[in-house]
């Protein structure tokens, strides 16, 4: 189902969107952090045991990822979602058959000075497991547009 693109103009402070679900596995958590942050907690189950995350954790990288498709198909800004920095945290790992989910709320829209078709619209994201326990954080700067 295509969602109808909002343009700044339909949006406020305080809309929520819910994203579809995402279930991760200890293959696709490892497939990732081979590739891209191969490390012994993030590889190796039995490795993982000794390290600081207690047992097989996905790569921030990896779930920053997920919100990231997760985001794309649940917040349909007009013109996509384009990024103008942010801010990421991690409370708590993802594991393994965690399914994941993100809830994003607009916090603030900073209109342009310079521009004035445009706005900057703050966005929390919240990815959080099936216990609807925080994974990650993320506070996303994005680019919303106006219609005309």
């Amino acid at each position: 189902m295509v969602k109808q693109a909002l343009y700044l103009e339909n949006l406020k402070v305080g809309d929520t969107f819910i994203s579809e679900t995402y279930q991760l596995s200890a293959d696709k958590i490892k497939s990732f952090a081979r590739e891209f942050d191969p490390q012994v907690f993030h590889c190796d189950e039995n490795l993982a045991e000794d390290t600081f995350f207690k047992g097989l954790a996905a790569s921030g990288w990896h779930t920053a990822a997920i919100t990231m498709k997760l985001v794309t198909e649940s917040l349909p800004f007009a013109h996509g979602i384009i990024g103008a920095g942010g801010e990421i945290t991690w409370p708590q790992p993802t594991r393994s058959n965690d399914v994941l989910y993100v809830k994003s709320t607009i916090k603030e829209i900073k209109p342009s000075k310079s521009k004035p078709n445009q706005a900057l619209v703050i966005v929390e994201c919240e990815t959080l497991n099936q216990r609807d326990e925080v994974c990650q954080i993320l506070t996303a700067k994005l680019l919303s547009f106006k219609k005309d």
